[in-house]
């Protein structure tokens, strides 16, 4: 029975061209990336001996990944292609398919043929959506005043991903918005508001399948930038006022210090001249008066010899 409804796949290719530029319907799902998803076909009971395929289109090539047919009075269902390995489940009261954990790269168009008396098709447009990032507030102003209103200029931004908006809120109104095909750059969307303290404001970042928000937080994110000039202030003024207390008391103690050493110098240096006048003025008093020796003789010493006279009384 197989074999009598065996079609070329080109020939299948060129049937569901022909009948997409005849009008069919393609039903579009948007599904989050590791979900278990139920492509739906609304019917409610296929006849019970119905062959039904299911074909994954890629590059305009129709690859079958489900055969589910009648042999011989026993249901055979077979799961093709790599892609979907034990992934996939069949239900052949409805021809529903199930796809466990879907992934980014299952995106695409995906074709059920239902084969009885007639041939039936259906096809679905599927995309697979990563969930969006949480938006990041931070104050981009370049002025750093005391000042909110100069300091303050919120910078929403949030990594950006297929079909991802960025979008600013004020209370329940959407105020400015932002998207970009280029998947590689971030986006960026300033609060363009002079005052905005004083209402809410929500940057929202979101896809066909997912939402983050983050509410400005004005203490936060715009109060940072006076506080924190004002704690550099601080810090400097400290900073100052410790170095001034160390060199008012280091400089004295340095020439305490030096004037303890200068004079000490000084008064070593006056004890050595003294105890040099001493020593030369012994010096010659000895010369003067030789010493009597025991022997009752006078000794002189002339220029290395020494003279012994009697000594008489």
């Amino acid at each position: 029975m197989f074999s009598e409804y065996r079609i070329h796949p080109a020939l299948l290719h060129l049937l569901y061209c022909l009948l997409c530029s005849a009008g069919e319907e393609v039903v579009r799902l948007q599904e989050l990336e590791g979900n278990t998803v139920t492509i739906h076909t609304g019917l409610t009971g296929v006849q019970s001996d119905a062959q039904i395929l299911w074909f994954y289109i890629s590059e305009s090539v129709d690859i079958k990944i489900v055969n589910s047919q009648i042999i011989r009075g026993e249901i055979i269902t077979d799961y093709y292609s790599e892609r979907f390995r034990d992934r996939l489940q069949l239900n052949r009261t409805s021809g529903s398919l199930t796809i466990r954990n879907i992934n980014r790269e299952d995106s695409g168009v995906y074709k059920l043929q239902i084969i009885t008396g007639h041939q039936s098709v259906w096809s679905f447009s599927v995309d697979v959506y990563a969930p969006v990032s949480k938006p990041v507030i931070r104050n981009q102003a370049e002025k750093r005043s005391v000042s909110l209103r100069e300091s303050c200029s919120p910078l929403c931004s949030v990594e950006n991903g297929k079909d991802v908006s960025l979008s600013w809120y004020e209370e329940k109104e959407r105020i400015s918005s932002i998207s970009s095909s280029d998947s590689s750059e971030r986006l960026y969307l300033p609060l363009n508001k002079t005052d905005p303290n004083n209402s809410t404001y929500t940057c929202v970042a979101a896809n066909p399948v997912s939402t983050q928000t983050t509410q400005l937080n004005i203490t936060n994110i715009c109060c940072k930038a006076a506080s924190g000039q004002n704690v550099k202030r601080d810090r400097f003024i400290l900073l100052a006022a410790v170095l001034t207390s160390v060199g008012l008391l280091v400089v004295p103690s340095l020439l305490f210090v030096w004037f303890c050493k200068k004079k000490k110098r000084k008064q070593d240096s006056e004890d050595a001249e003294l105890n040099y006048t001493e020593v030369k003025t012994l010096t010659r008093n000895s010369r003067a008066a030789p010493e009597i020796n025991r022997a009752g003789m006078a000794e002189e010493d002339h220029s290395g010899s020494v003279d012994y006279s009697e000594i008489r009384h």
